[in-house]
């Protein structure tokens, strides 16, 4: 497989750049010709990671969250990447419904709903020096 296409995008961790990463990923993907319902999962899923980064990365400190994506054949992968504080136990963490903050009225199913929408997601994370999540996903619609 060889890349067809890759981009980088970072941005700070305010929660309105959810939105905008959604958006951005959605446009770079539709080089693919992805159904409607693909395009969802996808921004669905980056919504997550995104929001993971920006509540659970950076815990009220500021910081960067690092968005990459590869066309590769029909293949989308996706890096959400930050720099905060790791997460100390990345299965515990992949449980649906466990969340570090239930005061914050979490629901604790981000890596659930990231792993219900995409093909493929793997974390990485150290504790003190940020986590990366990645996903790929199939575009089964591709024309290429």
């Amino acid at each position: 497989m060889t890349i067809q296409n890759e981009m980088k995008v970072e941005f700070l961790n305010k929660s309105s750049n959810e939105s905008f990463a959604r958006v951005v990923v959605a446009a770079f993907v539709s080089q693919l010709d992805p159904t409607v319902e693909e395009l969802a999962d996808i921004k669905t899923a980056v919504s997550e990671a995104v929001t993971n980064a920006i509540i659970h990365g950076y815990e009220n400190t500021s910081g960067y969250v690092t968005l990459y994506c590869k066309l590769k054949d029909d293949i989308v992968e996706i890096i959400v990447e930050d720099k905060g504080k790791g997460i100390e136990d990345v299965e515990l963490a992949r449980q649906p419904l466990y969340t570090t903050h239930p005061e914050m009225e979490r629901s604790g199913m981000g890596f659930t709903v990231m792993e219900t929408f995409m093909d493929e997601v793997q974390v990485e994370s150290v504790p003190g020096q940020g986590t990366k999540v990645k996903m790929i996903k199939k575009i089964n619609s591709s024309r290429q």
